[in-house]
């Protein structure tokens, strides 16, 4: 390589859009700080490379398309091996595996013992070790579905990423991705930025001349069942309600409706890290979910697991026995959104 020639780095963050948002964004800015020069390579799936085109876009990308990473796992380890061959023609100087899920650790194990220079996350067994296994019906399930039992890694602190982190010492201001990538990674001198500028939708904005603007999550996963009681309410006080769905939405537009807006009431989804990389308050129902752990601007009480909830999502029929839904109500919300205009007037 001549000084001519920048050095190139991959990363790979493979898991949904909400985690490339809050991760991979500021572990790619990291990098640029530490490296200016070099030519950064981004691993993705689905939507995250339109993410990371909005933040950084001058990065390169390798982007995996949901056909790209079939469900059953002989295919997709297939697939993945023939990933590997695409990257090691690149000749990376350095690859970083920040995913924690099992097919980014397969394939950092295989570029690792083809000689790659890996940092970062790993599976425990050589690719081979692991068909052997496959093969002769020994693997078990657990080993592939969590990272305690098939995940080693080079950064030292990877262990910080299990047990009650927010229990202990002092809180980082932006929740477990921050945590993640000071503590668990080690990037103890990145200065946490996952911001996105987006100009403002100018059609929500002409709709909501004047008034609050709040947006509500309409299809986050599990999804909050007052949600249109709510949206009542609030637009009985006189707020602009943008809740229109969200899935299909190009990411760009996504990040407008949300900068438009004057807040951002989720449950735990990945609404809440949308609207934070678009610069704009979150408050959170929390549901079983500590606070501390995602760190919104606003949160409500956590109100542990519903079982009403719970029992909406394993059955396909309505049960003959309905359980007491002990979600937050909306009239909790409401109290939450006055105390949050108020602050603001």
């Amino acid at each position: 390589m001549t000084s001519a020639q920048p050095i190139k780095i991959l990363i790979m963050r493979l898991l949904n859009v909400a985690d490339v948002a809050a991760i991979a964004v500021p572990a790619i800015r990291y990098y640029q700080a530490q490296y200016p020069n070099a030519e950064i390579t981004f691993l993705s799936f689905a939507q995250g490379k339109d993410i990371v085109e909005l933040a950084e876009p001058n990065v390169k990308h390798i982007n995996l398309g949901r056909q790209d990473w079939p469900d059953a796992f002989i295919p997709a380890m297939e697939s993945f091996l023939g990933l590997a061959e695409t990257i090691v023609g690149e000749a990376y100087d350095q690859i970083i595996n920040l995913d924690t899920s099992f097919m980014p650790c397969f394939l950092a194990r295989f570029l690792k013992d083809a000689g790659e220079r890996v940092m970062g996350n790993y599976m425990s067994l050589s690719v081979q070790e692991l068909i052997d296994q496959f093969q002769s019906q020994q693997l078990k399930p657990e080993y592939v579905n969590d990272p305690m039992a098939f995940m080693l890694s080079t950064f030292p602190k990877m262990d910080s990423l299990y047990g009650a982190w927010w229990q202990t010492g002092d809180l980082p201001q932006d929740g477990f991705p921050q945590h993640f990538l000071q503590n668990c990674c080690g990037f103890t001198t990145l200065k946490f930025d996952m911001k996105i500028a987006v100009e403002p939708d100018a059609e929500l904005l002409a709709q909501a001349t004047g008034k609050y603007k709040v947006a509500l999550a309409t299809n986050a996963v599990p999804n909050y069942p007052h949600l249109n009681e709510l949206k009542q309410q609030l637009q009985d006080k006189g707020i602009f309600v943008w809740s229109e769905p969200f899935t299909d939405m190009p990411m760009k537009q996504k990040l407008a409706k949300l900068a438009a807006c004057d807040l951002v009431i989720t449950p735990p989804s990945e609404f809440l890290w949308l609207g934070k990389a678009a610069g704009t308050q979150t408050l959170l129902i929390s549901g079983a979910t500590e606070p501390q752990i995602l760190m919104p601007d606003f949160a409500t009480d956590p109100t542990g697991e519903c079982p009403a909830c719970l029992q909406q999502l394993a059955a396909n029929d309505a049960p003959a026995n309905q359980l007491l839904c002990n979600c937050v109500k909306p009239a909790t919300v409401i109290e939450c959104v006055d105390e949050i205009v108020a602050a603001k007037v």
